[in-house]
């Protein structure tokens, strides 16, 4: 008998889990509230002709991507179009100077060289550490934490002396630089998980470093594209996708979810993925008295990540000369992070991160206009700022900042305009607190310290997403896809690689595996 699989949310963790569930040969079920695909990573399309993606910009280690598409019997190269950046962005410091970011090991020596002749050939032995860094802990995060027993393998605890646990990002990136300055152009990666680089363990140099040698890609249409091809093919495998039909309620039979309610009607099912946020889920659909380790105060005593401020701007004309990706450090960057992360209020000059995709992606505009799109770190909600009267005079200030980046003349050539502020992450988006990258990735919050894959409160019940292990960014939350999918089938007593034969004999419209032996998985053009 078929076994039927609810998934809560087509966020990019949600439609990863259901290609591999419908791989195997389980009937899946996807109940979006949006009317796209992708969640955080979906696109807004504008009447004038604009389109920016919602959240994720950076498109980064195609890998694990690529294997999923592969082992649904695509080839994610074909699917979606993608340009691989050189530059990958242009960092401004507020302190002074610049640094270009490139890919090319010899260039971007020099770069460093320039900013910091003491740091000469430091760019090199970074790599080199980083890269057996990598290599030795990447199979950790492909595998599942279900206790503190897991962190007991022997493997794991031969590496701690090369990780460092104990150790800072930026005091781990003071090791090979010198200069404050290039330590930041290699640790405002930690923004990705919404974490200042003096509070994030320094195994998260790992992001830097993926950005170096497997590149920063641009997917043509943006990050969007990526879920909308995920939704499209997910659909060609079987999997029922309900959109604009949020779940309102659940039927509990103990503690096991029975079926899901909509405003539509209800779904029974086998098992239940939740790829909603997390905190926001839990506290809203799942009785407390059910939960019995993430209770509601438990959720509430936790340390969540920063959030972020957004302008979406469709532009009359271009800025052919402002790269794609450019990053503003606040000249005051310490005490910035301490704006957001202790003090929760507003600065007055904020670090920022600025796309100007249309030099890469003319598509994204209408012919003779241009997107630009502004991201903000700032507090998750909190009583300190009220935004609905901080809004309009953050909005100033955040136009004020493009000059720093030299983008001038923003606001004569605006021709639309949407912002989004903490408030509307948590109202508009249903995201806990507003916090856009979930829980914080302290040592306390991580592997098993982070809500399970296979929920620990709930009977069939499982998680994807950044909210769960191994946490945010796009990479890590394909790789959550993995691990949840293969714990659920495991409990279903379904063996996925069985199932997946069949199942490409039984959909014609998949990809051959010939197409898969001619781009292996994990292969990475020009890279």
């Amino acid at each position: 008998m078929m076994r039927t699989v609810n998934i809560i949310g087509a966020g990019p963790g949600g439609l990863a889990c259901a290609m591999l569930l419908a791989r195997a040969g389980v009937r899946v079920r996807i109940l979006e509230r949006l009317p796209v695909p992708g969640g955080r990573t979906s696109t807004i399309s504008t009447p004038e002709g604009f389109r920016f993606d919602l959240g994720p910009t950076f498109f980064l280690y195609p890998r694990i991507l690529e294997e999923i598409f592969t082992s649904c019997g695509y080839n994610l190269r074909q699917e979606v179009e993608m340009v691989r950046l050189d530059p990958q962005y242009r960092l401004v410091f507020g302190a002074g100077g610049e640094l270009l970011a490139t890919p090319d090991v010899g260039r971007m020596e020099a770069e460093v060289s320039r900013l910091s002749p003491v740091d000469c050939g430091s760019f090199t032995r970074f790599m080199e550490a980083t890269r057996k860094k990598f290599a030795s802990f990447a199979p950790f995060m492909e595998k599942p934490f279900e206790s503190w027993l897991d962190l007991a393998n022997p493997d794991l605890l031969k590496l701690m002396p090369m990780l460092k646990p104990w150790r800072s990002l930026d005091a781990e990136l003071g090791t090979f630089f010198s200069d404050e300055r290039i330590r930041l152009a290699f640790t405002f990666q930690s923004k990705y998980l919404g974490m200042s680089p003096f509070r994030c363990p320094s195994l998260f140099s790992i992001l830097s470093f993926l950005e170096y040698e497997h590149g920063v890609y641009h997917p043509i249409g943006g990050c969007g594209a990526v879920s909308t091809a995920m939704a499209r093919i997910a659909q060609e495998m079987g999997v029922e996708i309900h959109y604009q039909e949020p779940v309102e309620s659940l039927e509990f039979s103990g503690r096991r979810i029975k079926a899901v309610r909509t405003n539509q009607r209800e779904y029974a099912a086998d098992a239940t993925v939740v790829n909603a946020d997390f905190a926001r889920c839990m506290t809203r659909l799942v009785p407390d008295h059910l939960r019995r380790r993430w209770t509601d105060r438990t959720i509430a005593s936790k340390r969540f990540s920063c959030s972020t401020f957004m302008l979406y701007l469709g532009i009359e004309g271009r800025y052919d000369s402002i790269p794609h990706h450019s990053i503003y450090l606040s000249k005051q960057y310490r005490d910035n992070l301490a704006d957001i992360e202790t003090r929760h209020r507003l600065g007055s000059d904020p670090s920022m991160y600025v796309q100007n995709a249309c030099v890469t992606d003319p598509t994204l505009a209408p012919p003779g206009m241009s997107t630009l799109y502004l991201l903000i770190p700032v507090t998750h909600r909190h009583p300190n700022v009220d935004w609905r009267r901080e809004a309009p005079r953050f909005r100033e200030i955040a136009l004020d900042q493009f000059e720093r980046l030299g983008i001038h003349g923003v606001r004569d050539r605006i021709r639309y305009e949407r912002t989004i502020t903490p408030d509307d992450w948590q109202d508009d988006y249903e995201i806990y607190r507003g916090a856009t990258f979930n829980l914080s990735h302290d040592l306390g919050q991580m592997l098993h310290r982070r809500p399970h894959n296979r929920f620990e409160d709930l009977e069939g019940t499982y998680l994807v997403g950044g909210g769960t292990h191994p946490g945010s960014g796009l990479p890590v939350i394909y790789s959550s896809a993995n691990i949840t999918s293969q714990l659920l089938l495991k409990d279903l007593g379904i063996d996925p690689m069985q199932r997946a034969q069949s199942h490409r004999s039984a959909h014609p419209q998949s990809r051959s595996d010939e197409i898969c032996r001619e781009e292996p998985a994990g292969a990475v053009s020009s890279s």
